[in-house]
């Protein structure tokens, strides 16, 4: 009997009443019209009308040319569970190069998966497993992937490697990686592995959010350290928000990003960094026309990479620490970054300063920006506790307080029975102060804006803020996707807490590294707010170089301290007509 090109799934013994194993005759299908397929070429296409399907213990092997179609997200939904294998991950659908020798000579072909729900709550591992996926496929050809809710997966929700000539679009991925603790490899909404088609692979992935997921929104990442970073991939008009990053390269070469929205995300909207399997950062990438804004830590973190890179457009603000953070990490490429660009952003309203230059810059070109208003963590070290504090699961209201709005922004909060009184600052809170201050300059990802929330001696523990009122502070979730701040429970009313004091300098442009060869032109770097909290346009730090290049043009007036602050003086370089 011929294979219909079209199979309703019911037809096929898929009973999707929540209940029944739907495991083995969606395998049997898949083999049928796989098989098919295979013999007279015409791709199929099954139809799942709308149901609750149990795949239990164990993923479809998919095939080449079969297509999964449900009736829409809410009304067709895949539900994985592993209750008889708790050392299996439970994928939807795998084919992979492990466990099938997926590659580019043995791959899957012209598929699609759309307008359905996988729900993977229903998968505990007994250790962290990266295969625990929502779909977990490798070496696609002519794929789309489209209108697919994926949430809760153990891992990795969309974790696709490989994809050629392939559109990811209307994929919503929430709550993936529960079992990832956030130092593990996986763990993301939509994590895609790239460099086994060679040094190009056309793939765009469209219209599609990922929120609270333990790892990464979205993130490419090249999966072998011998293989060449490909060109050709896309990511427009996504939207990522609560995840511990928001979007990653870890290993593209010409990445475009467009159109996207970053927000609140813990450790940085946008990441470039030695983060990947391979410890490769992407180069040659271009960030344009995005919203990176009230991400816990940075709003854009660079660094493991040898440039260039190019930032234009963007509205970077409201972050916890810096605008832009050059930096590199322990492991990754270590040379200096050759030609990054920021041209026309607008930096302004981050707690620290606009950008920062942790990591050698070799002929950087920054200009007609406007970083106006950071420094925004300004406020002084204070203390509080008894009647009028309260705590929510994500804030503290201290209805006697009077803070400056904005100020506390990225600051630890403290929460504990240590003494709330007042009085002059005790060898405990100049300690606190301190360590803010030290953190500030680390140059590891994870100690300033990683590990997020932290328990403490006895009954103390320690949340970010990520903003206040006068009264009231808003804390970070305790980790992606959570919906408190407190790992032991809410505060009880007149909980006792402390801020540490503001670091400074808080600047527009910090350089704290070797910077050769400049081009700073055109820049609009001051602060018209009131009170004023950045306090210098440009700090070259005591250990910091900066070596000819030009500065021209530059509007430095305005800033709460002075226009520029040298601990180590530039050499050469063409300094002229910069107002302040």
């Amino acid at each position: 009997m011929t294979a219909p090109l079209t199979a309703d799934a019911h037809d096929h013994g898929l009973a999707g009443d929540g209940t029944a194993d739907d495991r083995p005759a969606l395998q049997k299908l898949v083999d049928a019209l796989g098989d098919a397929t295979a013999a007279d070429g015409r791709p199929r296409t099954v139809r799942v009308p709308a149901g609750r399907y149990v795949i239990r213990d164990r993923p479809v092997l998919w095939r080449s040319g079969v297509s999964l179609i449900g009736a829409g997200r809410g009304a067709t939904c895949f539900a994985l569970a592993n209750p008889g294998a708790p050392a299996r991950p439970v994928p939807l659908a795998w084919f992979t190069t492990a466990q099938h020798g997926a590659g580019p000579d043995h791959h899957i072909a012209d598929v699609t998966f759309a307008h359905f729900e996988t729900d993977g709550s229903g998968v505990e591992t007994e250790g962290y497993e990266v295969l625990a996926k929502g779909l977990g496929l490798q070496y696609v050809l002519r794929g789309r992937f489209t209108d697919l809710y994926i949430h809760d997966t153990a891992a990795t929700g969309f974790g696709c490697d490989f994809l050629q000539d392939t559109v990811v679009e209307g994929v919503l991925a929430e709550r993936c990686g529960r079992q990832d603790p956030g130092e593990k490899m996986g763990g993301a909404g939509i994590g895609i592995g790239v460099g086994g088609w060679g040094p190009v692979e056309r793939l765009a992935v469209t219209d599609c959010t990922a929120t609270g997921n333990g790892t990464n929104g979205i993130f490419l990442e090249l999966q072998q350290d011998d293989w060449v970073p490909p060109r050709g991939i896309r990511v427009t008009a996504c939207h990522t928000e609560g995840n511990r990053y928001g979007i990653s390269d870890w290993g593209a070469d010409g990445l475009l990003v467009t159109g996207c929205t970053m927000l609140g995300n813990h450790v940085a909207g946008f990441d470039v960094s030695a983060q990947g399997t391979t410890s490769v950062g992407g180069r040659g990438g271009i960030v344009t026309g995005c919203v990176l804004d009230g991400n816990v830590g940075d709003g854009i973190a660079l660094g493991n990479t040898p440039g260039p890179y190019a930032f234009r457009g963007n509205r970077v603000s409201g972050n916890g620490r810096y605008g832009y953070w050059q930096h590199n990490l322990a492991g990754g490429d270590q040379e200096p970054a050759t030609d990054i660009v920021l041209e026309s952003n607008d930096i302004h309203d981050n707690a620290l300063d606009g950008i920062r230059v942790d990591a050698p810059l070799h002929e950087p070109a920054i200009f007609g920006n406007r970083i106006r208003n950071n420094g925004r963590r300004a406020a002084p070290e204070t203390r509080g506790g008894g009647a009028g504090v309260h705590c929510g699961p994500l804030s503290l209201t201290d209805e006697n307080a009077d803070w400056l709005p904005g100020g506390h922004r990225g600051k630890r909060l403290t929460v504990g029975a240590r003494d709330a009184g007042a009085g002059p600052r005790d060898a405990d809170a100049e300690a606190d102060a301190e360590t803010e201050a030290e953190a500030e300059t680390e140059t590891e990802a994870e100690t300033e804006a990683g590990d997020r929330v932290t328990a403490g001696e006895g009954d103390e523990v320690t949340v970010v803020v990520t903003d206040n009122t006068a009264t009231e502070l808003t804390l970070a979730p305790e980790r992606p996707g959570a919906e408190t701040a407190w790992p032991g429970g809410t505060p009880g009313p007149g909980a006792a807490y402390r801020l540490p004091d503001a670091p400074a300098p808080r600047t527009g442009l910090t350089a704290a590294a070797a910077v050769t060869h400049p081009y700073v032109h055109g820049n609009r770097v001051r602060d018209d707010g009131h009170p004023r909290t950045q306090t210098h346009a440009l700090w070259i730090a005591h250990e910091a170089t900066w070596t000819g290049g030009r500065v021209s043009g530059n509007d430095f007036s305005g800033n709460a301290s002075a226009a520029t602050r040298f601990d180590s003086a530039p050499s050469g370089g063409r300094w002229r007509d910069n107002d302040g």
